[in-house]
């Protein structure tokens, strides 16, 4: 009899499980749909085709395509209700189901539901996480602005996206390009010296995101990577202030055009103002990463950047996590910062566009119950959630990034903490760049051109140029470099397929001709289970790993490549590589027509090659191209015509 027991408890247990996991769900989904009225219909009055957003039969002025953008605010904003204010400033993540379908069961992922947010906490602003093949996210896309076209106002949702067109899959920063064009890292369009191809590259990005229904990009990054241990380094546009805004006002202009239209995909520049100088390497998602320095007093230095995407039109700002330390600025949180955003942002600059906060700035991240992540209210960490938020809106953003609580927002005005007039800046700046993006007028999609225009063999052959370009010849012994064909291979972290054009594949180093290796640059494994996807730390290969890439250097002419996510200290492997490559994001093909001279060498370095850790610690977190003898300068790259170093 006594397995009975044990038995019981594990049905208990399972059950409850499944109650949680299906049926709860489902019951929480048929409340959520509930509260939706009707789907907008398409009327026409006066001449005027027009959605008849709020259902009332009648022609009103923010559902007038023809009427200036400003009048259409005012006259939605009057009709508003708190309630819907609140909504709109909350910006957070959203799944999908892989076949397109609405994501209500969420799991073990701490997210509410789709029809929660979008029914009850009237939210219209969703961060995309990952997504499916382009069809599925355009029928995802246009599912969700089915039930925004249902709630009383029908207020469209603008969707945005971290980076994802690159190599870095980094779930609270980046995705791989999956079905998108696959282009190199910031810092490799950087590598290329080449404005035009930067801007070609934001037009390409442009068209994927408006095919699928992204409309905000929650990039570029303007930072300067001048702390070269810095884990988000990959992101930026290198270390130099000049090449940085040119490269930021390129990629504006690509995604946004001369000016914010209905073709196009918003900006949201980020980190202001500029998240590079972060204290010994560390970052800001993080407590111990929490303050930026200037020991090099070189504050300016790092607005130049923003300073270009002002002039290009960026249509958002985001500040980063980072609290300013010994400066005359108070020393919170830059999201908490009014000296940051009012006095700089705002006043110094002019900067009249939408603000939103960094990810989580009021709530940690739990999962099962368990912190994880702890909010990243630096500087304010006494305060209530209630507190930050209105530290947040008297600094002056509108957004919160990564939040889900509108209720907080209606608390503080029903208690006179914040004037309803105050949210109504905010929400004004958030409806205008909606109406600006065309979301009003018709915000679906046709989901047959997704596929059509994701991906597409045009697209594709840009971004392997880019990679090609980007890729920096750093040293060249003996004029090893380009290979001729037909040796016998030894490689790590190629295709072998990949490799069978050029020669014979061998398994042992001793039995080759030439090995090539690519490894990806070093960096210290963190405990924790975010801590994980950032690279942080020491920039050189120690131990063991260390004997082995030289162990092979010495025993066979070999060709290294080593990706470039940071800065790398490597004089020993510089000195005993036969040649020596650095790539910011390249695919085997890539790189192999550069080895064998189908391609010629062209890229630059973004950031200095420090000679050694000692020379990383002695330098300056905000100040460029300062380690003592670099191994290899900012700007250097050889070419094939270029004697061997």
């Amino acid at each position: 009899m006594w397995i009975i027991y044990p038995a019981l408890i594990i049905v208990v247990i399972a059950g409850g499980v499944y109650y949680w996991q299906y049926i709860l769900p489902d019951i929480n989904t048929r409340r959520n749909l509930s509260r939706l009225g009707t789907e907008a219909p398409t009327l026409t009055q006066a001449g005027i085709t027009f959605r008849d957003l709020n259902k009332n039969g009648r022609l009103d002025p923010y559902e007038d395509p023809l009427r200036p953008i400003e009048e259409r605010v005012d006259d939605l904003l009057r009709q508003m209700t708190l309630d819907e204010k609140a909504g709109m400033l909350f910006h957070t993540m959203i799944g999908m189901n892989k076949d397109g379908t609405i994501l209500e069961k969420t799991g073990l992922y701490p997210l509410p539901q789709t029809s929660d947010m979008i029914a009850q906490r009237l939210m219209n602003h969703f961060n995309i996480l990952e997504g499916s093949d382009p069809r599925h996210m355009a029928e995802w896309h246009n599912r969700i602005q089915n039930l925004a076209e249902r709630t009383r106002l029908g207020i469209p949702i603008t969707i945005s996206t971290d980076p994802r067109h690159a190599f870095t899959q980094n779930p609270l920063a980046s995705m791989t390009a999956g079905s998108f064009s696959q282009f190199p890292e910031p810092t490799g369009l950087a590598a290329t010296r080449d404005v035009e191809l930067v801007r070609q590259f934001g037009d390409i990005a442009r068209q994927e995101y408006l095919a699928v229904g992204i409309r905000l990009a929650l990039h570029p990054m303007a930072d300067l990577a001048t702390e070269p241990r810095w884990a988000r380094t990959n992101g930026t546009f290198g270390e130099d202030a000049e090449l940085a805004a040119r490269m930021t006002a390129a990629y504006i202009e690509g995604f946004q055009g001369k000016t914010l239209g209905k073709q196009s995909v918003a900006c949201m520049t980020k980190h202001f103002p500029g998240a590079g100088p972060q204290k010994g390497g560390e970052d800001a998602h993080f407590p111990y990463g929490r303050e930026q320095v200037y020991p090099g007093d070189n504050f300016d230095y790092h607005l130049q950047p923003f300073q270009a995407a002002f002039k290009a039109g960026t249509a958002q700002i985001m500040p980063y996590y980072g609290m300013p330390v010994g400066t005359p600025l108070e020393e919170v949180g830059f999201g908490f910062n009014k000296d940051v955003i009012t006095g700089l942002l705002r006043e110094k600059y002019g900067f009249d566009g939408v603000v939103c906060t960094d990810w989580m700035l009021l709530h940690g991240l739990k999962i099962l119950g368990r912190e994880v992540m702890p909010a990243k209210a630096w500087g304010v960490e006494n305060l209530s959630v209630a507190g930050r938020a209105q530290k947040v809106l008297e600094a002056g953003v509108d957004q919160f990034g990564g939040e889900a609580c509108p209720e907080v927002i209606i608390q503080l005005v029903r208690e006179g903490k914040v004037k309803e007039e105050r949210i109504d800046q905010s929400v004004r700046r958030l409806l205008r760049d909606k109406f600006k993006l065309g979301l009003f007028d018709n915000p679906y999609l046709d989901v047959d051109a997704a596929g059509k225009i994701v991906g597409q063999p045009e697209f594709r052959k840009v971004g392997e140029l880019a990679q090609r370009k980007s890729i920096v010849l750093l040293s060249n012994g003996s004029q090893t470099l380009p290979l001729k064909s037909g040796l016998k291979i030894y490689i790590e972290n190629i295709k072998p397929e990949k490799i069978s054009p050029y020669g014979q594949v061998v398994k042992d180093p001793s039995d080759a001709d030439v090995a090539i290796l690519r490894l990806n640059s070093p960096y210290e494994k963190r405990r924790g289970m975010m801590e994980g996807y950032f690279h942080a730390g020491d920039l050189d290969f120690k131990g063991a790993e260390k004997k082995r890439i030289l162990d092979i250097l010495d025993q066979v002419p070999t060709v290294l490549d080593i990706y470039l996510e940071r800065p790398a200290v490597i004089p020993e492997i510089a000195a005993r590589s036969a040649a020596l490559l650095g790539n910011f994001g390249a695919g085997d093909d890539a790189l192999l027509d550069v080895i064998f001279g189908k391609f010629s060498p062209q890229g630059k370095l973004p950031f200095e090659l420090p000679s050694s850790m000692e020379a990383v610690r002695r330098q300056q977190e905000d100040v460029p191209h300062d380690s003592e003898n670099p191994l290899f300068p900012f700007g250097h790259g050889l070419g094939y015509s270029d004697s061997g170093k």
